[in-house]
């Protein structure tokens, strides 16, 4: 099957084109597109894309999508153009958590613990059984910095693994295992979100959504006048 993944949940994005079947996975080709820049490039680059590689749309066989958490205004343009061709090729979606990509690049089994940087001192942290390749989810909460540290504790992950230096060095406090790696893109987006699909772990347009962690400072900021 040919799927498209698209990340746009960080500062830059991207876009795979891949190749998998039940026995094997290949990347085509990824494309970058750099932050602020999502609304005008992303559907021009995928259409460059295919085009390159001698496909059209209607070559799609499903869709990858980086549901967050990450950026509000981000992950809403990946996710629109995903619902939009998706809705008019009639194409399964698969849905791939920016920590559960991140979980997936440690080595070993056990419990992992996948941390982002939130900012204001808050961190993503998403919790995952490995075992026999696969992947379980446990749980993802947005905590405070101190509340970070206090789950690490609780739960004694077997590793913690993150992109982001600082919070590996904030991590480090707890004396459980700390991996530092470069942050996923579309291309484990897709190579999860390939294995999604071929097992029909799929979601419908109309469910589609992201996953924030957080609420938007326009809730929080209209919750605090009412």
């Amino acid at each position: 099957m040919l799927i498209l993944a698209i990340d746009t949940s960080g500062q830059s994005g991207g876009i795979t084109l891949a190749e998998a079947d039940t026995a094997s996975f290949r990347v085509i080709e990824s494309a970058a597109i750099a932050g602020g820049t999502f609304s005008a490039q992303l559907i021009p680059t995928l259409a460059a894309l295919l085009k390159k590689h001698g496909y059209g749309v209607k070559d799609l066989s499903g869709f990858a999508a980086a549901s967050g958490p990450g950026s509000f205004t981000g992950l809403r343009v990946g996710l629109s153009a995903i619902k939009g061709l998706a809705e008019t090729l009639h194409k399964p979606i698969a849905t791939v958590s920016v920590l559960e990509a991140l979980a997936s690049l440690a080595d070993g089994a056990g419990k992992i613990a996948a941390a982002i940087d939130a900012g204001r001192k808050e961190v993503f942290l998403g919790l995952y059984e490995k075992s026999g390749g696969a992947l379980i989810h446990q749980q993802e909460q947005l905590l405070a910095q101190q509340d970070f540290l206090a789950t690490l504790m609780t739960e004694q992950p077997a590793v913690i693994i993150t992109s982001d230096p600082a919070l590996a060095e904030l991590a480090s406090d707890s004396r459980f295992p700390v991996v530092v790696v470069t942050a996923p893109g579309s291309e484990v987006v897709a190579r999860i979100g390939a294995a999604k699909l071929l097992a029909g772990e799929t979601v419908s347009v109309e469910a589609l959504d992201a996953n924030y962690l957080r609420r938007s400072d326009a809730e929080i900021f209209f919750k605090g006048n009412r």
